[in-house]
């Protein structure tokens, strides 16, 4: 592989590559032995809000939001993201869901915006989220949201996507309708967060606004599988979130189907505290029964395309950025049955290392200080 600039240039022979004239004086990688992929995209995460510590009452963790200083929102997400790039992560998604908490949104908003200079690409999500706690003021909320907040976002492009977090109430559903025909006139693309039961609501409304993506599934029948086929909607799978009460997306179905797929870790610090894509992929393959190979493209190629960025990522590819892992494995079959071990040797974003592993080693205290 070939790379100049940030971007892959050849791929191919190690023979032909190396005899190409731009190739003489390039600083070489040696990979033998290892498995080279690109970068994993993590395409649903939750790594600002709610904040870590809280808990899990949106009400609350929006409080808190409005009481911290950014600059300790984004060195705590900074911290999150330099663990993922450790792990192989070099894209990944994050959503707001404060509910309609301007306050609290924007100042999500803000710490995400602050973030596109870290190594690690952000993909910011705006998740529209109708606290239960709103008791028959819905409808006041959801106005809100769609006819000053939603424009407000969109004026200063601090979101790529409009989220719904689905719910089944039927005095709701006409809010989430409503707000994704207004996302979409705003042009915003969409999604579904999809993890109740009987998701053929969520399903129908995803195929009727043309969504990106619709997530979770976890309750997702062979009957959603068909309605999804041939959509163009992505499904992705979050194998990590479902570990603890056990119950699987069924991945088999919708891929047979004919169903894109695409995992993410869905990292929330209290119920999926997991930034390791390496894992969502052995998990997917243990509890989804994907193969390796579906598992992978599921969690680099079609993670791309949910985020809408798979002309630049997720693929080895002449022109696309050089977003690249090397595994300590000289099989990428291995990662099946790897769990709790990270076997990154190196991650590279647009062609610049971004983590190297390093010797174990002991040092003198003073080593540690500066």
């Amino acid at each position: 592989m070939l790379i100049r600039d940030g971007q892959i240039v050849e791929v191919g022979p190690t023979r032909r590559l190396e005899n190409l004239t731009s190739a003489r004086t390039a600083v070489e990688i040696n990979a033998a032995g290892r498995v080279v992929l690109p970068g994993f995209v993590d395409c649903h995460t939750h790594l600002v809000f709610p904040p870590a510590g809280v808990p899990n009452d949106h009400d609350r963790a929006a409080r808190v939001v409005r009481s911290s200083t950014a600059r300790r929102l984004v060195f705590r997400a900074r911290a999150y993201l330099e663990a993922m790039a450790r792990h192989g992560t070099t894209t990944v998604e994050v959503k707001t869901g404060c509910g309609p908490d301007e306050s609290a949104e924007a100042k999500v908003l803000r710490v995400l915006s602050s973030l596109r200079t870290n190594p690690v690409d952000v993909v910011p999500s705006f998740l529209f989220r109708l606290p239960a706690s709103l008791n028959g003021s819905a409808g006041t909320a959801a106005e809100f949201v769609m006819t000053e907040l939603l424009p407000k976002i969109r004026r200063r492009k601090v979101a790529q996507f409009a989220d719904v977090a689905w719910d089944n109430d039927p005095n709701l559903t006409q809010y989430f309708d409503r707000f994704l025909s207004a996302a979409r006139e705003l042009g915003f693309r969409c999604k579904i967060h999809a993890d109740h039961q009987d998701p053929q609501w969520a399903v129908e409304t995803a195929l009727r606004h043309q969504v990106v993506s619709i997530d979770h599934l976890e309750h997702a029948t062979e009957a959603v599988a068909a309605a999804l086929a041939g959509a163009g909607v992505i499904a992705t799978l979050l194998p990590c979130a479902a570990f603890r009460h056990g119950r699987a997306a069924p991945a088999r179905a919708l891929i047979d189907a004919g169903v894109a797929v695409a995992l993410a870790s869905n990292f929330n610090p209290h119920h999926t505290p997991t930034l390791n894509m390496q894992g969502v992929v052995t998990m997917a393959c243990w509890r989804l029964g994907m193969s390796v190979a579906e598992a992978l493209n599921a969690a680099t190629y079609n993670g791309a395309h949910a985020l809408g960025c798979a002309d630049r990522v997720g693929s080895i590819e002449p022109r696309k950025s050089a977003d690249l892992v090397l595994l300590n494995t000289s099989d990428y079959r291995d990662l099946a049955a790897n769990i709790g071990t990270n076997l990154v040797h190196l991650t590279m974003k647009r062609g610049k290392v971004i983590y190297r592993e390093g010797a174990v080693a002991p040092r003198a205290p003073e080593a540690l200080l500066g």
